[in-house]
């Protein structure tokens, strides 16, 4: 699993650019220069082609910035249900305006905090024009306050259905959620009659939503990685830098100890979001367990070494001033984003037959 001489220019690359703008005003130049919007989308609708792991490659140089551009809701959630969703005509409308940054998507999905495929609640009726009205209200929509693209799961007499929905039409309401990690945007969307274009067959929303949720646990896999490793590296930094009783902190065995550990943490990780990073790319019958599997160790593992970092800056690491408590509130946002562990590990049990 080792990465190919363009993932590693690509990460150069969305390094120094994140390196040079900071904030949301890193997501004009990451689209424009290196077009990191349209990598996962296929050539025909106007993308790079790539696949999970030139993803995985952004994902983690965004998880080591914390930076709060609308990658994962857009170029990863919104593509990709429109990839899986089958509809060629709305895919030939939609996906050139994602991969060159023109507009931004947003995913309507969880609803009272699940993101399983089958708690989707919200409804779709037919009207008599074969008109879809949508009825609702959806949850924790990644940039969902400010998309020009609205997609939206509900359902129908047929099952779970995606639907593309007018963001700013009647009958939307969307609200930006306040969030104890303020670098990621989330919203809630209120549905009352909105009218929607049923996108895809009826009835197959819960198909494209399994398939989505894989492609974003890889994906945040990814960022939580990049994330973790930012962690250690200013913690080992910091280690070396600090001085007590006339000799750097690092030496003393107890924080070597905790660094190794930390270490190891970080390195089962990246073997666990690379590992479901290659399974998507190669189609392979396992690619969901192992996006499970990464969803699991990674976000276990960012939260250790988050808090690790805390306690081994000692006060300076609670303070607000540094950024400790960014990487912290991080971890624990998306530690629950897409389902908390042991959901995941519940989903891998039941897959291999081990439980229920």
């Amino acid at each position: 699993m080792t990465p190919t001489e363009e993932q590693e220019e690509l990460r150069s690359a969305v390094r120094a650019l994140l390196a040079r703008h900071e904030g949301a005003a890193a997501w004009h130049p990451l689209t424009a220069q290196i077009g990191v919007a349209g990598l996962a989308v296929p050539e025909e609708y106007g993308g790079a082609g790539c696949g999970a792991r030139e993803v995985h490659v952004v994902m983690a140089e965004l998880g080591r910035a914390l930076s709060p551009v609308p990658y994962l809701g857009s170029a990863v959630l919104t593509v990709q249900a429109l990839l899986a969703s089958g509809d060629r005509a709305a895919c030939k409308e939609l996906l050139p305006r994602l991969a060159e940054g023109r507009a931004v998507g947003a995913l309507a999905w969880a609803e009272r905090g699940s993101w399983d495929p089958a708690a989707v609640r919200a409804r779709a009726e037919r009207g008599p024009d074969g008109a879809w009205a949508l009825t609702g209200t959806k949850e924790y929509a990644l940039d969902g306050a400010a998309a020009e693209v609205l997609l939206v799961a509900a359902r129908t007499d047929a099952g779970v259905s995606l639907f593309e929905v007018a963001a700013d039409g009647a009958g939307v309401l969307r609200e930006a959620a306040v969030t104890m990690d303020q670098s990621r945007a989330l919203a809630r969307v209120v549905l009352d009659g909105a009218r929607g274009r049923l996108l895809g067959t009826a009835g197959d929303g819960e198909r494209v939503l399994r398939q989505v949720r894989d492609a974003a646990c890889t994906a945040l896999a990814a960022e939580q990685v990049g994330a973790s490793e930012r962690c250690l590296e200013l913690t080992v930094a910091h280690a070396k830098d600090r001085v007590q009783f006339g000799r750097p902190i690092g030496s003393f065995q107890a924080v070597k100890h905790r660094l190794a550990d930390a270490y190891v943490l970080v390195e089962s990780a990246r073997s666990a979001a690379l590992g479901a990073a290659f399974a998507a790319d190669a189609g392979a019958p396992e690619a969901g367990r192992a996006a499970a599997v990464a969803k699991s160790v990674c976000s276990e593992a960012f939260s250790v070494v988050a808090a690790e970092m805390i306690q081994l800056h000692g006060g300076i690491g609670i303070t607000w001033e540094h950024e400790a408590h960014r990487y912290f509130k991080r971890a624990h946002a998306t530690g629950q984003l897409f389902g908390p562990p042991a959901e995941h590990r519940a989903r891998l049990a039941a897959e291999l037959g081990l439980w229920g």
